[in-house]
């Protein structure tokens, strides 16, 4: 029996192989013929032989075969042979952390193995699986909460997952809520952002074009950017009040609702704004962000033009 599970996203294809692995270590429970295998390292008859081999255990073998598409002369003779790997009662697995380029073996394995492609997940299905995870701890999170984690994390799986379990540590069955993300989760283009943020305190506009146009030019979109640059400055302008009373560090640490990391760096950036600066960046996200939903400017347009501005 073949499978072929392949794609980026490594979480959920690391779950399937886990589930079948599992599933035959239920039945088959010396563990004796479970074998990983790196197909780049690996000759066609020393494969062969290791599954012809006759175990002591009557027991099915199962092998996960790891990166098979980077050995050329492996595909060959294992398409070869295809037919008896298909007709054995052995499990053999191929494993791809990527999607493989559409070749005659890739043909081959799609069309007689039982296949599977992971692709990141997006939108409304990235909101749905952050909701079953949580489900599964039986703990509700508000709509506002998941976009905001959606913002601040991505589609990575393996980060979501780390943040979800110190979500669910912390609120004990109770909802999660905006404030909670806030305080627990560290954005992953936060570091950036600041960059950005500190160019145009600076007024470097070429340098803040520059960080923008990285991050576009690397896939992030537009409105996610915008949405991280939004939440920054809401940041800031937090900060930069308790600063105009003359709050201590520690205090504005405590009572500003956010994490120590986003009070460290913003505090340092607030005092390189004045309160009424802040306030008509604030706006021009806004309106920005209005011209952009109603299609008045293309996003990428959008951005180029809000950085020019200020």
């Amino acid at each position: 029996m073949l499978y072929f599970l392949y794609g980026p996203d490594t979480y959920r294809s690391r779950q399937k192989l886990n589930g079948i692995i599992e599933q035959y270590k239920k039945i088959h429970q010396s563990g004796l013929n479970l074998k990983y295998l790196d197909a780049g390292n690996l000759q066609f008859n020393d494969f062969n032989n290791t599954l012809q081999q006759t175990s002591m255990f009557s027991e099915k073998k199962l092998m996960v075969l790891l990166n098979a598409f980077s050995a050329p002369d492996f595909k060959k003779e294992f398409s070869e042979n295809l037919q008896r790997f298909i007709d054995s009662e052995d499990i053999i697995i191929f494993y791809e952390e990527n999607t493989p380029k559409n070749n005659k073996f890739f043909d081959f394995l799609k069309k007689k193995a039982k296949s599977q492609e992971f692709n990141a997940l997006e939108g409304e299905n990235l909101k749905k699986w952050i909701k079953k995870e949580l489900a599964n701890y039986e703990v509700p999170i508000t709509p506002e909460a998941i976009n905001l984690l959606v913002n601040f994390i991505g589609s990575d799986l393996w980060q979501l997952n780390n943040e979800i379990r110190k979500l669910v540590n912390f609120k004990q069955k109770k909802t999660i809520e905006v404030k909670d993300v806030q305080l627990l989760v560290k954005p992953l283009i936060e570091s950036d952002i600041f960059e950005t943020i500190d160019a145009i305190a600076q007024k470097n506009k070429k340098r803040a074009l520059s960080l923008i146009h990285h991050h576009l030019e690397k896939g992030d979109e537009p409105l996610y950017l915008l949405s991280m640059i939004n939440f920054q400055f809401r940041n800031l302008l937090i900060i930069k009040d308790l600063l105009e009373q003359n709050r201590p560090y520690y205090t504005i640490l405590k009572t500003a609702g956010l994490h120590p990391f986003v009070v460290r760096k913003s505090y340092e950036l607030a005092q390189k704004f004045s309160l009424s600066e802040l306030k008509k960046i604030y706006q021009k996200i806004f309106e920005v962000d209005l011209k952009i939903k109603t299609g008045k400017v293309e996003p990428e347009v959008a951005l180029d033009l809000f950085i020019s501005s200020i």
